[in-house]
């Protein structure tokens, strides 16, 4: 598939449907990549859906169909609300290497820039090689690790903090 027929926009209220879509996709593919379970958004009501876009999410559709997301979780302490942390970063499979990652990044950095955001952080498993190599080609730094930061089936799996500045 190509990914230039992809567009990507943030998400406004009146469009939880296509959120809470790619969203439960994301979960139910790659359930060992993300620290939610599927489980636990399915049984979420609309309400707590659209209550979870008040932070920035932003949705690439192709075809008018959701096939990646990724979302801004900004601190809210006054001394720290230059820092935000990308969440629920998911492409569809036969999306990936095509550049819509980059691209969700690249939107979702520009935002952060146009709010006041100077450094963006996450969390990525260290069971997930090709997610780190991905966030270091982007400038993203290993900063730290959470040893059994997540339990996976009785598994605690690492997660590997990484951050970078987008405001020099």
């Amino acid at each position: 598939m190509d990914a230039s027929f992809v567009t990507i926009r943030l998400i406004q209220a009146d469009e939880v449907e296509s959120f809470r879509r790619v969203r439960l996709e994301a979960l139910r593919a790659e359930p060992s990549l993300f620290a939610s379970r599927y489980e636990d958004w399915e049984a979420l009501s609309i309400e707590e859906w659209r209550n979870r876009l008040s932070d920035p999410v932003f949705v690439a559709f192709q075809n008018g169909e959701p096939v990646g997301i990724m979302g801004l979780l900004r601190q809210r302490s006054s001394k720290m609300i230059h820092r935000a942390t990308i969440i629920m970063v998911y492409v569809r499979a036969e999306l990936r290497g095509t550049g819509l990652a980059g691209t969700l990044l690249e939107t979702i950095s520009d935002h952060a820039r146009d709010i006041g955001v100077r450094q963006l952080e996450l969390f990525v498993s260290a069971e997930n090689p090709a997610a780190i190599r991905f966030y270091q080609r982007q400038g993203f730094s290993e900063i730290g690790r959470i040893p059994g930061g997540v339990l996976e089936e009785g598994r605690e799996i690492d997660d590997v903090m990484m951050a970078r500045r987008i405001v020099e």
